[in-house]
């Protein structure tokens, strides 16, 4: 069975707190999206500002393959015709082939917020759909706080539906605006609906408050909508929207549903890294399927459990999404978690070769000095790297100084110098930064960036620090943990000192060559 997905990070996502998208991040997005094949992107609501408007305007001239964009609005206001209503005018003049029109179903909204008749609002929904059909667009119709207008009263919920439906909607689409139905509920009323308007497609709009949207979208689905509705990697207003990087490899791969074309589904986990790449936002390791840490195993039982069969601790083949499996590297660490690491590396290494030996010491060593390799294997690949007597510096430091100073101005406390050797040439940079390790970073970014330019498309997602012995106090050795990306992939590098700025730069050196040592592997 076909499931039509509707993507709405531009439009959903973009009411998410802290997210801001430029015309050129939308235009990107929607690229990204529609490469993956998704069905359906809402990219906005043209009524709502300038961006989204210029948005549509631009689209006009982006040719799509897989997906059809949609602009997204309301019904038109109360009392007014619908031909002289701004917002159906801005929907009519968006250009594109969809429009989402969402309306009220709940009585309490009518009353409340529209503060109007219940036939007004039937008459608002039934006109609006059918001024979009005249003119020649298809409608999807987003009952807002369907399931909680239901409860309160279900024939004038099922009403609103069939306004939609006689307006020339072809999808009603049902919304848990609220985020707080249970998802035996969702079911439960789908399944009902679907009784009522069959061979209507019906879909689903699942918000996250309950921490119940993914579940709640997927029992729909199994209820009978074959419209589902979200953002790719569950960002938006509040808790945020279904996560559709969690729907569809469940409803793919789990369910026997079609969401994506099969050859794209291993385009999954970098469609959502590029997308939180481009949205500034930081994907959780954690995040079901695509995070770092979705088929991670820390050595013991389940690393080597995993090793073996690899579905004794894995509920898919995390290959089939486009992530990887890691084995976490600690002082705990085997002989063996730790050679596959280095066979991924270097093939040619025998098991019982002396040099797996010296990278086993070599961790265990630096673990004892304070190191922490399980979440940071761009440091322990490098590590490898320079016992296997197969590494490249491509930059040499010769001095570095960090002035810190108070007062200060434009949010720049320090200022840092920095002396580098690449090849033959010396390069000498300098940049202020909001505070030291910022100058530093910026500083050593400017020096190699005519050397590597790849390095400007790296930003610093996260940078955490540990003190190591608190009774050392001020003394105390410190361990600095960096976590990079670009727009495909993310790392975390990890430096130690008794003096923070050193161990910032250890930490932001890795990180750096490990971008470099990528970069060359795929030239």
């Amino acid at each position: 069975m076909k499931i039509e997905i509707l993507d709405s990070t531009l439009r959903d996502g973009a009411q998410a707190e802290g997210v801001s998208f430029s015309v050129n991040d939308k235009l990107d997005i929607v690229k990204a999206l529609d490469k993956l094949g998704i069905s359906v992107i809402e990219a906005g609501n043209p009524a709502s500002n300038p961006k989204d408007l210029e948005l549509f305007e631009r689209m006009r001239s982006v040719k799509t393959v897989n997906a059809k964009v949609a602009a997204f609005g309301s019904t038109r206001r109360k009392n007014v015709p619908v031909y002289d209503d701004a917002g159906c005018a801005a929907l009519i003049k968006a250009g594109t082939d969809i429009v989402s029109v969402f309306g009220k179903t709940s009585l309490l909204q009518v009353d409340s917020i529209l503060q109007t008749t219940p036939g007004e609002n039937l008459k608002m929904i039934e006109e609006t759909c059918r001024y979009m059909k005249e003119n020649g667009k298809q409608v999807i119709y987003d009952a807002e706080q369907f399931f909680d207008g239901y409860k309160e009263k279900p024939d004038y919920a099922l009403a609103a539906l069939n306004a939609a439906l006689s307006g020339g909607a072809y999808c009603l689409c049902l919304c848990d605006t609220n985020g707080g139905t249970f998802p035996w509920e969702v079911a439960e009323i789908v399944r009902l609906v679907c009784r009522k308007f069959p061979g209507t497609k019906i879909g689903i709009h699942a918000h996250n408050d309950s921490d119940l949207a993914t579940a709640c979208s997927i029992e729909a689905v199994r209820a009978g909508a074959a419209h589902v509705q979200g953002t790719f990697i569950g960002f938006g207003e509040r808790c945020g929207n279904a996560n559709l990087s969690a729907i569809i490899p469940n409803l793919q791969i789990k369910g026997g549903f079609e969401c994506i074309p099969e050859k794209n589904l291993s385009m999954l986990t970098s469609t959502a890294r590029n997308i939180a790449s481009t949205s500034n936002m930081t994907l959780h390791k954690a995040t079901p399927f695509v995070g770092r840490s979705a088929f991670a195993h820390k050595a013991g039982m389940h690393s080597d459990g995993v090793l073996k069969v690899h579905s004794s601790y894995e509920h898919i083949d995390p290959a089939l999404i486009g992530n990887h499996r890691r084995i976490l590297v600690s002082e705990f660490s085997g002989k063996a978690a730790v050679y596959k690491r280095i066979k991924q590396l270097y093939p040619d290494i025998g098991k019982n070769d002396e040099v797996v030996t010296k990278i086993v010491n070599d961790l265990k060593q630096k673990e004892y000095e304070g190191y922490q390799f399980e979440g940071a294997e761009a440091s322990f690949e490098l590590i490898i790297r320079r016992a296997a007597e197969k590494y490249e510096s491509f930059f040499d430091l010769i001095s570095y100084k960090v002035l810190d100073e108070l007062p200060y101005d434009n949010n720049h406390s320090a200022t840092a110098t920095i002396k580098l050797r690449v090849n033959d040439t010396v390069k000498i940079a300098a940049s202020d930064g909001e505070g030291p390790v910022n100058a530093l970073d910026t500083a050593l970014r400017e020096a190699l960036a005519d050397f590597y330019p790849c390095l400007n498309e790296v930003r610093l997602t996260d940078y955490k620090v540990r003190v190591m012995e608190p009774k050392f106090a001020t003394a105390a050795q410190v361990r600095v943990l960096i976590t990079s990306a670009d727009k495909d992939d993310i790392w975390t590098t990890v430096g130690t000192s008794n003096d923070v700025i050193e161990a910032s730069w250890i930490a932001l050196v890795d990180s750096i060559e490990h971008k470099l040592i990528k970069e060359k592997s795929q030239n």
